[in-house]
């Protein structure tokens, strides 16, 4: 038996939330791709003048942190209701495999279910073939009628002062 335990973040987790969100940007094959720092997470999911705007959950092994998963609210019109946005969710590679990664989606699951939220979503990249056959063993079905758009860098900038 392998045990581990899942908690909310503290922001004494903070180091290693970003470590953890390095290493997935490793794996996504972005390694500069994060510009995040332990002052930006602090300020969305511990501010000092307001309540989060995300929130972190950790799992622990054996004293230390070897995964996480970071979400927020979402909301759907068509329902009227919230529901949970899975921003990222992982696990070292080597932790993998005992559980830790399902535990965490059943906990998010619950925070749905608990709160009355009609959704859980979240996005997982096309050639990520072990994540995608992981969600779908889970009940997870893929929204392939949907495409993702985004604006960002200096198109945000442009679009902000059109």
């Amino acid at each position: 038996m392998n045990p581990f335990s899942l908690r909310d973040a503290t922001a004494e987790d903070l180091p290693d939330l970003l470590r953890l969100v390095r290493e997935l940007a490793i794996y996504e094959k972005e390694p500069d791709a994060v510009t995040a720092t332990e002052d930006h997470f602090r300020e969305v999911l511990f501010p000092a003048d307001a309540g989060p705007t995300a929130y972190a959950l950790v799992a622990e092994r054996e004293g230390r942190i070897v995964g996480m998963a970071i979400w927020f609210p979402s909301f759907s019109t068509w329902t009227g209701r919230n529901g949970l946005w899975l921003e990222d969710l992982f696990v070292e590679p080597e932790q993998r495999g005992l559980g830790i990664g399902k535990a965490m989606l059943v906990r998010l699951a619950q925070v749905c279910v608990e709160r009355g939220w009609t959704r859980f979503e979240w996005w997982v990249l096309d050639w990520n073939s072990p994540s995608i056959e992981f969600y779908r063993r889970q009940g997870a079905v893929a929204q392939e009628e949907w495409t993702t758009y985004r604006v960002d860098g200096d198109a945000l900038h442009r679009l902000a002062g059109a």
